[in-house]
């Protein structure tokens, strides 16, 4: 298992961690097996989602922000219940296959952190599960 780290900027972000991940499954030299990324922060999350055009990412932040506004009639007394909510919603962690020492992954898709609590230092967890080889 490793452990990525990743320093977020904003408030609200969407870091996209494909290479740092497809790196890692490099060093591990298996050719077949699956991949788990997981975020292990309450108002963090992981994600899978088009990585050629950058507005895709503007836009899933914007529409977030439309679902889970970050003030609200919230109860949670820290100020952060929408950055819960919306890692409640993306969830923390994806699992990929590998195939020929490769993610596999849609000719469009990408892996992407995404932050809703920021600045902070964050960490990401990629864990690899040989396959039969």
């Amino acid at each position: 298992m490793e452990r990525l780290s990743i320093k977020t900027s904003r408030r609200n972000e969407v870091v996209d961690i494909t290479d740092e991940v497809q790196k890692i499954v490099e060093r591990t030299k298996s050719s077949e097996g699956i991949c788990v990324v997981f975020v292990p922060h309450t108002t963090a999350a992981v994600t899978i989602n088009e990585n050629a055009d950058p507005s895709v990412r503007r836009d899933i932040l914007a529409h977030l922000g439309k679902l889970v506004p970050e003030s609200g009639p919230y109860t949670h007394r820290e100020g952060n219940s929408d950055a819960h909510i919306k890692a409640a919603v993306l969830g923390p962690s994806v699992t990929l296959l590998v195939e020929g020492g490769r993610l596999v992954l849609g000719t469009w898709q990408g892996i992407y952190f995404c932050e809703f609590d920021g600045p902070r230092q964050r960490g990401v967890w990629v864990q690899l599960i040989p396959g039969a080889d």
